[in-house]
Parts: structure tokens; C-alpha cells; sequence
């Protein structure tokens, strides 16, 4: 009872803070000081329509570059963490095989003194021989009882195939999916978008194609040395900008263009691109070591 009681007070405690926080609420007329700053200054230096995409690779280079890094680290110990581990089967299978083949050491054999002797230990071998020979088939047959009784291994389970609508919803949605990914990166300069939000969606229409075909592998190999290039250029790009412009990432040191025009705002669209291509690569092996 108290329990339930202390759960409605804070519920309603919540309830009053929410309610306070948009009673509140007013919208600004101006902006505030910062944020007149960077609107003002971002479309002339820069010459993006998109602000906020200028922000966050050109004044916010060193937050990116970050933030890059932390989901590289992020990407590296997933793929340790869920890394089949093999050794351990390895080393014990070794140490089993050095068990069995050790030999115990034998019997001293008794000499019999006497022929009736040596008649009784005849016997008695021959009793002990037959009394093995029956125990090891009755264990073999109880062995094949029991694997035929057992079910089938996971790993020799046949995979459920995915339904019919997943497999035609793949075909339509995966070739949109990819297109609206690159459309989102390299149109970051101009519209809402980026290398960001691009990389995961292109993230997204891979692991919609894993949950289509099961069976589907990934080249990890290959998306990691695409990712590691991506990773490398951006930051010669960032060390371009701070020789040849203002500091690291800045993107003048390539002309500005025609403001709006597709081909324009400096070096932005190609720091985006590399940033789309990093992400996606590393979300694409997150999800791969997941499913695995």
C-alpha cells in the first residue's frame, strides 16, 4: 500500500514540474547573443545555407573529431566484446586429447605358482573380457538411443527464413533506403542533413538487409579499411584547413562557390562525405557483430 502511495506522490510531483516548465515557457522574439553570432557569421565566412552543419564541422571541428573517435572506440570494443572466442575450445580439446592419450601404468601381472592357478586367472580373464565386451555395446547402443533422441544442435538448426513481406519490403525499401542516405550526406550543406544523420541511415538499410537474408555476410575486412581511409582523410583535411586557412577543419582553404549551388560552400560537402562514410562503415560492423 505505502508503495503505491509513494509512486502516485511522485508521479504527481512530475506531473507539477512538467506542467510548471510549459506554463512557463515563452518564446524567444531575438536570439540570443551566441547564436546571432553564428548566424551571422556562418553563411558569409562559410558560405552554407545549412548553419547548423557548418557549426558542427567547422567551429565545432574539435567536438567532431571527438565525437568520431568515441564511436570508433565504441565500433572496436563491441567487435572484442562479441569476438567468438576459439582458444578456449582449442586448448581444451588439446588438453582432452593429452588426456586420453596418456597410458596408465600397468598391472603387474601375478604368476600364477600352479596350474589350477593359472586355469582360475584364465577364467577369470575370460569372464572380465566378455562382461567388458557386453558393457561397451550396450553403451553404444544407449549412445546412438540418445543422439537420435536429441534434438538437433543450434548451429545445425536451419535458419528461419524471413517472411514473404520482409523480403519484398527489402527489395523496394533497400535501393530507396541507400539513395536517401547519400542524398542526406552530401546535400548536409544545403538542407537538414549531414554525414551524421546520412551514416546512419545508410546503418539502417544494412541492417534491414541482414534481417531479409539471414545467411548475408558482411566484408568487415573491407568496411574497416573503407572506415580507417575515411578517418584518415578527414583529419588531412582538418590539418589542410589549419595550414592553408584559418584552423583545423576550416573549409576555405577551397573556394566558397556560388552560395546555395551544390558545389560550393569550401571544403564542407567533402569533410561531410568522409564523415557519412566513417559512420556508416562503423554502425554497419556494430550491427554485423551484434547479429553474429
Amino acid at each position: 500500500m505505502m508503495r503505491h502511495v509513494l509512486v502516485a506522490v511522485i508521479v504527481v510531483l512530475f506531473g507539477l514540474i512538467f506542467a510548471r516548465m510549459v506554463g512557463g515557457y515563452v518564446e524567444l522574439d531575438a536570439l540570443r547573443p551566441l547564436a546571432l553570432d553564428y548566424v551571422t557569421r556562418a553563411p558569409v565566412e562559410l558560405g552554407t545555407p545549412n548553419i547548423i552543419t557548418g557549426i558542427l564541422i567547422t567551429y565545432r571541428g574539435f567536438d567532431t573529431l571527438g565525437e568520431v573517435a568515441v564511436l570508433f572506440m565504441v565500433a572496436a570494443s563491441v567487435g572484442l566484446l562479441l569476438k567468438k572466442d576459439d582458444g578456449k575450445a582449442s586448448i581444451a580439446k588439446v588438453s582432452s586429447d593429452k588426456a586420453a592419450g596418456e597410458k596408465t601404468p600397468a598391472a603387474k601381472p601375478v604368476l600364477a605358482r600352479t596350474e589350477a592357478a593359472r586355469a582360475a586367472a584364465a577364467r577369470a580373464a575370460a569372464a572380465k573380457a566378455n562382461a567388458s565386451a557386453r558393457a561397451a555395446t550396450a553403451g553404444t547402443v544407449a549412445v546412438k538411443t540418445a543422439r537420435a533422441a536429441e534434438p538437433a544442435e543450434d548451429d545445425e538448426a536451419p535458419q528461419r527464413e524471413p517472411s514473404e513481406i520482409v523480403r519484398t519490403g527489402t527489395e523496394v525499401l533497400l535501393p530507396l533506403i541507400f539513395t536517401f542516405g547519400a542524398y542526406v550526406i552530401v546535400n548536409g550543406h544545403l538542407s537538414a542533413g549531414g554525414g551524421f544523420q546520412g551514416g546512419a541511415i545508410v546503418a539502417s538499410g544494412v541492417m534491414l538487409m541482414l534481417l531479409a537474408r539471414p545467411g548475408a555476410t558482411l566484408n568487415v575486412a573491407l568496411l574497416s579499411i573503407v572506415e580507417s581511409f575515411a578517418g584518415v582523410f578527414y583529419v588531412g583535411l582538418g590539418i589542410l584547413g589549419l595550414v592553408l586557412a584559418g584552423g583545423f577543419l576550416d573549409p576555405r582553404f577551397l573556394p566558397k562557390g556560388e552560395f546555395g549551388a551544390f558545389i560550393s560552400a569550401g571544403a564542407i560537402p567533402l569533410i561531410s562525405a568522409l564523415l557519412g562514410i566513417k559512420v556508416g562503415a562503423e554502425l554497419s560492423v556494430i550491427i554485423d557483430r551484434f547479429r553474429s
